[in-house]
């Protein structure tokens, strides 16, 4: 089953957290670029939770926001 994509933001720190699982310590992470932050599975590499720093900073910057990751967006069941 896959798995559905939560988003979190971090006020205080100002970070918006998009997860498929909730984060661990054997997960590798690897920067993307323009302070967006992938955590991978350390077995297959796929990019399992984003961090983008300074996100209401990024949103005042421009109208438009892209991340650099593909995605395949389905409906879940009900």
């Amino acid at each position: 089953m896959d798995a559905k994509l939560t988003f979190k933001y971090d006020r205080k720190a100002d970070i918006l957290h998009i997860d498929k699982c909730a984060p661990y310590s054997a997960q590798e992470s690897e920067e993307l670029g323009d302070d967006v932050v992938a955590r991978l599975n350390p077995t297959t590499r796929e990019v399992e939770n984003l961090e983008v720093m300074f996100f209401s900073t990024r949103l005042l910057r421009s109208d438009l926001f892209e991340l650099p990751v593909t995605a395949d967006l389905r409906l879940t069941a009900r």
